[in-house]
């Protein structure tokens, strides 16, 4: 009668990394377990242990699943279209899009087969998905400096954009002192834009609600993401308003109507 060993619980990644000799049959297959129970890809898990560098762990995938290695480092990320795509499935699946061939995404991901996380994007985008296996730990780095980049525009948009700077921020008295604001004060350029960031970054990042929240010595805009709100800007108080009008003007609303909840549409 043959004995179980530790190795024998193993397949796939976690028992070629054994028989390479990168790991230890007992360390795979707690590793493989844990990874298991905390819904976490095992090459995530891996690099997370740091009982291997993420190089070697990529490598050794490559040849697991027969997928060629890239560095994400020397491919051309900066027009990348990983905006066709929510932030929050980006951050899910440590994925990123790469460029697009007629109806094929091309995907970076370090774990080829996270087929879950390709479906999603496939069913976001309506393309094709086609992996293109990179190392975890540089993965991260880009994805990280690329959202975090385009989080940081909208504020920067709001606090420091020479648009929202230079605006007239007294509008019109008489509409100010009636509590509406007028059509030019709505349709400033800089307050389109802004709304139109606003909305579009919103989309991208996969937000529930959008709030506009003045208060008694400045105003906020945080989207509600998963549940939670995030802070993503802060315009200057006295445009509250105005921004509040846009997203009525957009919406078909009565933007005369302050008092009584009203439902709208934007197409």
């Amino acid at each position: 009668m043959a004995i179980p060993t530790p190795a024998s619980n193993l397949s796939g990644l976690a028992l070629r990394l054994v028989r390479e000799g990168y790991l230890p049959a007992a360390d795979a297959t707690r590793l493989q377990s844990e990874a298991n129970t905390q819904k976490l890809p095992l090459i995530t898990h891996l690099v997370n242990s740091k009982k291997l560098n993420s190089s070697t762990i990529a490598k050794v995938a490559s040849e697991e699943f027969g997928v060629p290695l890239f560095d994400i480092t020397a491919l051309d990320t900066e027009n990348a279209p990983f905006k066709l795509v929510s932030e929050n499935i980006l951050r899910k699946h440590k994925a990123l899009p790469l460029f697009k061939r007629g109806n094929k995404l091309y995907v970076a991901v370090a774990d080829p087969t996270n087929l879950l996380g390709l479906d999603e994007i496939k069913f976001n985008t309506g393309l094709a998905t086609e992996p293109v296996l990179v190392d975890e730990s540089k993965l991260t780095l880009v994805l990280d400096k690329m959202l975090e980049a385009a989080d940081t525009t909208l504020a920067d948009f709001a606090t420091g954009g020479d648009d929202l700077e230079g605006l007239d921020i007294g509008g019109d008295e008489d509409a100010r002192n009636k509590g509406t604001e007028s059509e030019d004060d709505i349709n400033d350029a800089p307050i389109v834009k802004f709304v139109n960031k606003l909305l579009l970054d919103g989309i991208n990042r996969g937000a529930s609600d959008i709030h506009i929240e003045p208060y008694e010595k400045f105003c906020r805009v945080r989207y509600r993401i998963d549940g939670m709100l995030h802070e993503v800007a802060q315009p200057p108080l006295a445009l509250a308003g105005r921004l509040a009008a846009r997203m009525k003007i957009l919406s078909r609303l009565d933007i005369a109507e302050r008092r009584v909840p009203q439902d709208g549409r934007i197409k």
